[in-house]
């Protein structure tokens, strides 16, 4: 009865990781382009093209439903003859320009680039506002007598070395 709990364990133990890998298994797409420009125009295009679906990756790394339909209008459009501006343009109209990485500077997309500039210059503006805002810290040692300077001099020197014992303020008449 044992040797069958044993099996069954094994089986169900293969049989899991058999389904975890295959969780993580791509699937290999082969294309036949009739020459290798057409081959590097189509890697190019999927990788530049959004996928709309999945948002953060373009349409070579995405499986999405959506993402393979767009790679096979691509390759179809390519295999039609149709230039990469003119496969790019049928997509922005049909997804809109959230499809391409690089969206173009237009009146929808100004934000979208001037973002990184604003935030620039209110990074800027906060160092210069902090930097006015502190006072100076005033020159202590230009308001003590001479004295006091050689004084503070001698202790900031035995402090330093640690193995001194500290000055008492008195001077000995051999310094």
């Amino acid at each position: 009865m044992r040797a069958i709990y044993r099996l069954m364990s094994v089986v169900v133990f293969l049989a899991g990781c058999g389904m975890a890998w295959s969780v993580n298994a791509d699937v290999l797409e082969t294309r036949e382009f009739a020459d290798e420009t057409l081959r590097l125009r189509y890697l190019d295009l999927i990788d530049e093209l959004r996928c709309p679906k999945c948002q953060n990756q373009n349409l070579a790394d995405s499986n999405s439903a959506i993402a393979i339909d767009l790679r096979n209008q691509v390759y179809r459009m390519l295999d039609e003859g149709k230039s990469d501006r003119e496969i790019v343009d049928y997509l922005v109209t049909r997804y809109g320009d959230f499809v391409r990485y690089r969206p173009p500077l237009k009146s929808t997309t100004w934000l979208l680039w001037g973002t990184p500039v604003l935030l620039v210059l209110l990074i800027v503006a906060g160092v210069l506002v902090v930097r006015k805002q502190r006072k100076p810290q005033p020159d202590v040692s230009a308001e003590l007598s001479l004295e006091e300077q050689q004084r503070l001099e001698v202790l900031l020197k035995s402090s330093g070395s640690g193995d001194e014992e500290p000055q008492t303020g008195r001077r000995d008449s051999s310094e």
